[in-house]
């Protein structure tokens, strides 16, 4: 029995202890027939997450409620969907979630609004087409990410997405990876863009080349909210057949890690380097230990320049004749019948195949050449969303934020959709491409601390971030020490924004004269913007 002296944290560890979060699938069926009230807190609150099941909040963020709805994400590997896929994620939507429905950065798709009720007929729905919630949340491995052109890019090293899928599945629903300090994150790509971000990943790995074998460098230890960190590279070459055994020996000490299970909020795999004195070095020589052989040393990679990239736009893929045209979702939300109509054109002018994108949009893939007018024309009189779009639009990303979200502080995804039009009409001839990444309070699910401009949440408004970026400078954003309120955000980008208009040398990018300029001087130029009648 729990003592009077159990800490949040250990009441946690002691359930997931007590009673294995993926034991209860059987429950929340019975849940189902009950009604909610017959949920048990243990189960609402912590093995429900297991499930990808959160009680959705009451629009007061933090300071709210729970109500008696949930949200449900749905596990998208590499962000790999296929046209009956996307059909019945818009038929769920429209039936049992109020129409809600939103793409993450982690190429999932969120649900909102759904009574317990109804989750096991939407359970059935998604297995029919090979699809599930389990392991969407909670203290296991999430959605493992990679680029959604793997095997069209022309520039890619190795197409990455079977050995992506072939962990996911490998790592959800193993007992041997049920119960983490916390949630433990992998990016796994062969793309040369590092578009899903691996350095920010509990593990990311991105392929490479040794001689003629293809293989993979391997960093540990990523990750973002409120210290973030890069993660480390270790001196290792990965070969292919080796990463399933590598990725279960660096889960292994992740979840082996008893000192990450006192203080949650210090708990993801990063607080090893941070807070308990490991090195890189440590770290290797732990690994090796558990595969019972030494990996062979680290070979030099060439990283990413860290230029926009947003796979949207028609583009041509590899070997020539298929185009593949990626979508801008602003924001990740998106309608259901915006999604079917994606699965229409997925269909009658591509394969079927659709990817969703860390940057919350939708690519369709394997177009011919000859029928690329046609399902331009066809896709322009749907309701699918725009192939093209300004800067501004194509480089907005949100969070849930407090419309659904208990824990943040701001409302995000209104907030964002309506800062587009705005800087559109402010700024009509701004060709720049910037990221502009919302988040709803300093946990960073929105990624502000890797963006051109970072808005982060607080109670009263937004505080500012800029300069952040990742590839060959990785860096993370600055907070310049401005905070304005949501209403007023639009004036403070706009003259940031003119300000490098003017300013900017020659073709220099947003975060390259964010760099030269320094943080005082942007924080000075809004000031005394702000100080004008």
């Amino acid at each position: 029995m729990p003592t009077t002296t159990e800490t949040p944290t250990q009441r946690i560890e002691r359930i997931k202890r007590e009673k294995a979060s993926w034991s209860i699938l059987d429950d929340i069926r019975r849940y189902s027939t009950l009604g909610y009230d017959a949920i048990p807190d243990d189960d609402l609150n912590v093995r429900f997450r297991a499930w990808g099941l959160y009680t959705q909040g009451d629009g007061l963020g933090v300071h709210g409620d729970a109500t008696r709805f949930f949200m449900m994400r749905v596990r998208t590997p590499n962000g790999i969907v296929t046209s009956d896929m996307a059909r019945t994620m818009a038929d769920l939507s429209e039936r049992y979630a109020r129409g809600s429905l939103d793409i993450t950065n982690r190429q999932n798709f969120q649900l909102h609004w759904l009574r317990i009720e109804d989750i096991p007929t939407v359970w059935d729905a998604l297995a029919a087409v090979g699809w599930t919630s389990m392991g969407a949340c909670g203290d296991n491995t999430r959605t493992v990410t990679g680029c959604p052109l793997a095997g069209v890019d022309a520039a890619e090293i190795a197409d990455a997405s079977p050995i992506a899928v072939q962990i996911d599945q490998r790592m959800n629903g193993n007992p041997l990876y049920a119960n983490f300090p916390r949630k433990f994150k992998i990016s796994v790509t062969g793309c040369a863009h590092w578009c899903t971000y691996p350095e920010i990943n509990d593990i990311g790995l991105t392929a490479v080349r040794r001689g003629d074998e293809i293989g993979f460098s391997l960093r540990v230890g990523g990750g973002l909210s409120t210290r973030p960190r890069l993660g480390d590279r270790l001196d290792v070459f990965v070969p292919w057949d080796a990463v399933p055994d590598v990725v279960d020996a660096v889960a292994a000490i992740f979840r082996d890690s008893d000192e990450l299970r006192v203080q949650r909020a210090k708990a993801r795999m990063k607080f090893l380097f941070l807070t308990h004195g490991w090195t890189p070095d440590r770290f290797l020589a732990e690994l090796n230990s558990r595969l019972g052989y030494a990996l062979g040393p680290a070979v030099p990679e060439v990283p990413p320049d860290g230029s926009f990239r947003d796979h949207v736009g028609v583009h041509p893929e590899k070997g020539g004749g298929l185009f593949y045209a990626g979508f801008t979702v602003a924001s990740g939300r998106i309608s259901p019948d915006a999604l079917r109509s994606l699965a229409s054109l997925a269909d009658e002018y591509g394969t079927g195949a659709l990817r969703t994108t860390a940057m919350q949009n939708v690519v369709v893939l394997g177009i011919p050449a000859e029928r690329l007018g046609a399902f331009q024309r066809a896709a322009a009189r749907s309701a699918a969303p725009p192939l093209e779009g300004s800067p501004f639009r194509r480089g907005i990303l949100a969070c849930t934020g407090s419309e659904y979200c208990k824990l943040a502080v701001a409302e995000t995804k209104r907030f964002s959709l309506d800062l587009i039009p705005e800087l559109e009409r402010r700024l009509p001839g701004f060709q720049s491409h910037v990221k502009i990444f919302v988040t709803g309070c300093p946990n960073a699910c929105g990624q502000h601390w890797i963006a051109d401009v970072g808005l982060q949440g607080a109670a009263d408004g937004f505080d500012i971030f800029i300069g952040g970026g990742l590839g060959a400078a990785p860096g993370f954003a600055d907070r310049i020490g401005v905070r304005v309120a949501a209403a007023e955000t639009a004036d403070a980008l706009e003259t940031l924004f003119r300000e490098y208009l003017g300013g900017r040398a020659g073709d220099e990018t947003f975060r390259a004269w964010t760099a030269r300029v320094g943080p005082e001087y942007v924080k000075t130029a809004l000031a005394m913007a702000r100080s004008q009648p």
